[in-house]
């Protein structure tokens, strides 16, 4: 799995370029794409394509060709491979048939974007292309309502007005987003912005480029305080009866009551005795 560039060629590392030299067979996403860095480095080795819509069928002849004894080096269109990527799927097969993989450390888009917007790096969540089935993409966005870690995100400019609107329903229009666009080349961008601000920009200027939208994890504080709030025209005996609709028994859910409301469970059993 070799790493390259995802937009400047000065950050491909000597080792992948003596790889990508030495190595019998490169299996690029896109062999149009790959011959124009190889090009560039004066590299004359044989490739093969290897892209989302043969990863699976490619795979298996790629691991032909690797018990036969050549040494294959993959490649992405740009970043490294396996990362929103069909190198996943070979990288997989390789392990299941006991063949060794190795990755070649580089460029990557997400790491890139986190590392600039200044937000918390400590834990994030990477979620790569939202997924194009309705359903799914609405399970993706309803997961991501309270998560606390930072959230990244890949979209294309053809996709990222719809992506904003979609992420101001689920998130929040206050909610901070940093959109980056163009990285690593001439007109790099991260612009430190909120959901509904970032929409607005985008309603009167058309996206360019490939963008990564690093978006602040939800506070956990505001969330304590939102839940807070729901249970303030619930009764206890209501919220008690709700959690033992959703399974638990009686004794859980006026545990579990209790916490919510920041008392102590001898409150809520009281509460049901004088409501009985």
């Amino acid at each position: 799995m070799c790493a390259t560039p995802i937009g400047n060629l000065g950050d491909i590392t000597e080792r992948v370029l003596e790889t990508l030299r030495t190595v019998d067979l490169i299996a690029a996403e896109d062999t149009r794409n790959t011959l124009k860095l190889l090009n560039h480095f004066d590299i004359k080795t044989p490739m093969t394509s290897y892209h989302e819509h043969n990863k699976f069928e490619k795979a298996e002849d790629l691991i032909r060709q690797l018990r036969e004894g050549k040494n294959i080096a993959c490649v992405t269109d740009a970043g490294t491979p396996a990362i929103s990527d069909p190198g996943e799927v070979l990288a997989r097969r390789c392990i299941e048939e006991g063949i060794r993989v190795t990755s070649l450390p580089g460029a990557c888009a997400l790491i890139t974007a986190l590392t600039m917007s200044g937000m918390s790096a400590r834990r994030f969540v990477f979620e790569g292309f939202l997924p194009v089935d309705k359903k799914q993409r609405k399970h993706v966005l309803e997961s991501l309502t309270d998560e606390e870690r930072t959230i990244i995100l890949y979209e294309s400019p053809h996709h990222l007005k719809d992506t904003l609107k979609e992420l101001e329903a689920a998130l929040g229009e206050e909610r901070k987003i940093t959109v980056c666009r163009e990285l690593t080349k001439k007109f790099e961008e991260a612009v430190p912005t909120t959901i509904a601000d970032a929409e607005a920009f985008y309603d009167e200027n058309d996206p360019r480029g490939e963008y990564v939208l690093v978006i602040e994890g939800a506070d956990p504080a505001v969330k304590e305080q939102e839940k807070r709030e729901s249970f303030e025209n619930m009764s206890i005996e209501e919220h008690v009866a709700k959690y033992e609709a959703q399974g638990e028994s009686h004794k859980e859910a006026m545990r579990k009551a209790a916490a919510d409301r920041g008392i102590s469970r001898r409150d809520v059993y009281n509460a049901l005795i004088v409501k009985k």
